[in-house]
């Protein structure tokens, strides 16, 4: 495959995101302009319907052939306003899997058929009123559903438009040439001048700058960026200017994979909504059934008139199509979608995040996760009384300045004012010297000291020696003047995560490479309920799989890489972080934000999203176990007739309520979510 082969390739994704996301436009518009089309058609119908005048007491309108003209705007609502439904239901009777498009346009034709012959002379009422306002209200159940899908996906559908057209490749001569963004491959270097957006993902090699995430990250703040660091294509550079080694592109850059993680999202069924696909499935069945029973019945077993039965029939039929139990799972699932991408998080496998409302145990890896996988000074021992703190710190910095080493370069980032130093050599696998005022300073292992019997206060250093923590000893002239304490430092996000899981009454694990004393201070520090220590990356699924022999549903939350088979293994996988691998991953959730506090808001909305279910559940089937009986007369004796004006108001004051109650599903507060 040549260049220009693996370009179109690398882009494929990106335009079939964009074509996905221009048929959801297309069909928001659609339903849109269908619905106030149909809504002004309905004006007419309402001002002749005969059963509306009759209940404010007017009588026939004062025009000619006026049922014709109620038969003609109630056709081209038919025909209109109702093709979507109508269309969907040979879709379903061809895929054998009848469902709320059959049940809806089951129930247009009924009415529309029925009123036509009324309209033409048939004894009877007609239901064009009622035609009408079931389009018209499917219609706006749909354009406000397909609104909320385009709410999840419109923030990274903005991003893809947001990236650069071009980049300022670097030639070999060091010259630049402007070329597009799609001709860039993985090892090409690119000039990103002040203000400009960073073309693709990579790593800079020279400069250093703020860099700006938060359309990417939901990091509000811009990040400093230097050489050796990751940027993400999208990304809008500060006021320095920085040669980026270009990494992924295409489809493989993180946008692409963010796009394709909000569009499987979408694409994801839940285990409420198979619920709800085979209610309408059944319901469609009940439909049919409930008419020919409620036909029978007042034809055959109270011998009524025709028309009489066949009015109790249609109505039937007609309120039996569950509107709201149509728009009930779909409204929740596309309004958790958008609130979670709003709050960092994508949802990959809907199932396991319905089952989070349900975690009683939470894993977490440590490295990255619970801890900001750097090296950061943690403690400075002084051994000898020339050297107070910051001047060992200083003098430490003057050596490490000049390498590029991690813990080097934690050292000197930890000092205040570092030293200046000459003659920089390195101790191959034991540190670094230099001369630093006069005098030769050495910054060397714990093992270069034991190794080469220098005397020093081991009491001084034994605590930190027992944590686990890395020291780095400062020698000068081969004496040793202090020690420097090097740690990957627990996150404050985690102190807070860990604390508020407690409170929701789940167990809090650490599973972690490191070696026991290292954990054990993580975990004691945490206070976590349990801990693995000295675990294997492809051993860590089965301390997953002893968690859950347990009998605890969990979920295992790693940095996606090296993570994935417990991952997979978990009740709930989680991958934190926003490199650019996470779409790969065996995750149902991924973080986009290294934030361990996001988990609880997983679980939280995990529940709340629960609930709303449930609520829009219950007022759905609620209307229909209320109708369907009052429609077929079952309290007819009584005196008791739903007709079918009241049945249509019914109707829609129900998908009123479960769309607005879908809407208003928002993320707990956290006080709302430890009480939860």
């Amino acid at each position: 495959m040549d260049h220009e082969e693996q370009t179109g390739h690398r882009s494929g994704h990106a335009a079939s995101a964009g074509d996905h996301a221009s048929h959801h436009e297309h069909m928001v518009r659609d339903f849109r302009k269908k619905f106030f089309i149909s809504l002004a058609l309905t004006l007419p119908i309402i001002w002749l319907s005969p059963m509306l005048r009759g209940l404010v007491g007017l009588g026939a309108p004062a025009i000619p052939y006026h049922m014709f003209a109620l038969f003609a705007c109630s056709s081209a609502i038919y025909w209109y306003g109702g093709l979507p439904f109508l269309k969907g239901l040979f879709t379903e009777v061809a895929d054998k899997k009848p469902g709320m498009m059959t049940l809806i346009a089951l129930a247009i034709t009924v009415a529309y058929v029925y009123s036509s012959l009324v309209a033409f002379g048939l004894p009877g009422k007609v239901f064009f009123w009622e035609l009408a306002s079931l389009i018209d209200i499917m219609l706006l159940g749909h354009w406000i559903e397909m609104r909320s899908v385009m709410s999840a996906s419109g923030a990274m559908e903005e991003l893809a438009r947001l990236m650069p057209g071009e980049a300022h490749r670097v030639a070999e001569d060091g010259s630049l040439e402007d070329v597009s963004v799609n001709k860039l491959r993985p090892g090409d270097k690119v000039r990103v001048k002040p203000g400009e957006k960073i073309p693709a993902d990579g790593e800079i090699e020279d400069g250093t700058s703020s860099v700006n995430e938060a359309m990417l990250t939901g990091e509000s703040k811009p990040v400093e960026k230097g050489p050796g660091q990751a940027v993400i294509g999208g990304a809008v550079n500060g006021d320095g200017s920085l040669t980026v080694i270009v990494g992924k592109t295409g489809e493989d850059s993180f946008v692409s994979q963010v796009m394709t993680m909000v569009q499987e999202a979408q694409e994801s069924k839940s285990r409420a909504q198979g619920l709800a696909d085979r209610a309408a499935a059944w319901l469609t069945y009940i439909a049919l059934g409930a008419g020919v029973v409620t036909m029978v019945f007042w034809l055959g077993v109270q011998g009524r008139e025709f028309v009489f039965s066949l009015e109790r029939t249609v109505t039937v039929m007609i309120i039996t199509c569950p509107h709201a139990l149509g728009l009930a799972i779909p409204l929740v699932v596309a309004t958790t979608t958008a609130i979670a991408a709003r709050n960092g998080f994508f949802i990959r496998n809907r199932t396991p995040f319905e089952g989070a409302r349900n975690l009683q145990a939470v894993l977490f890896d440590k490295t990255g996760t619970l801890t900001k996988g750097e090296f950061t000074v943690s403690d400075v021992v002084s051994l000898s009384p020339e050297f107070d703190k910051d001047r060992l710190l200083n003098t430490a910095a003057a050596v490490e300045g000049r390498s590029e080493h991690p813990i080097a370069r934690a050292v000197f980032e930890a000092a205040s004012a570092p030293a200046q130093s000459e003659q920089f050599s390195n101790i191959p696998g034991k540190g670094a010297q230099a001369m630093v005022d006069g005098a030769q300073v050495k910054v060397v292992s714990h093992y270069f000291v034991e190794q080469e019997g220098l005397e020093y206060d081991s009491a001084a250093v034994e605590e930190i020696v027992r944590q686990g923590k890395t020291l780095v000893f400062v020698l000068v002239e081969d004496a040793p003047v202090g020690c420097i304490a090097l740690d990957d430092v627990i996150r404050e996000e985690s102190r807070e995560a860990v604390s508020r899981l407690k409170g929701m009454g789940l167990q809090v694990m650490m599973v972690t490479g490191d070696n026991t004393a290292v954990a054990e201070r993580v975990a004691a520090e945490l206070q976590l309920t349990e801990f693995f220590a000295e675990v294997l990356p492809e051993k860590k699924a089965e301390i997953v799989r002893r968690v859950q022999e347990k009998g605890l549903m969990c979920a295992m939350t790693g940095d996606g890489v090296n993570d994935a088979p417990a991952l997979a293994q978990a009740d709930v996988g989680i991958a934190i972080g926003a490199g650019t691998d996470v779409a790969q991953e065996t995750a149902d959730i991924v973080l986009v934000r290294s934030n361990p506090v996001d988990v609880v808001k997983i679980i939280a909305l995990s529940k709340a999203t629960q609930r709303k279910t449930i609520q829009n559940l219950f007022w759905a089937t609620g209307y229909n176990a209320f109708a369907i009986p009052l429609a077929a007369g079952a309290l007819y004796h009584w005196g008791i007739l739903l007709n079918p004006a009241a049945g249509a108001v019914l109707m829609s004051l129900s998908t009123i309520i479960v769309a607005i109650n879908a809407k208003m599903l928002r993320l707990p507060s956290t006080d709302e979510q430890l009480s939860a």
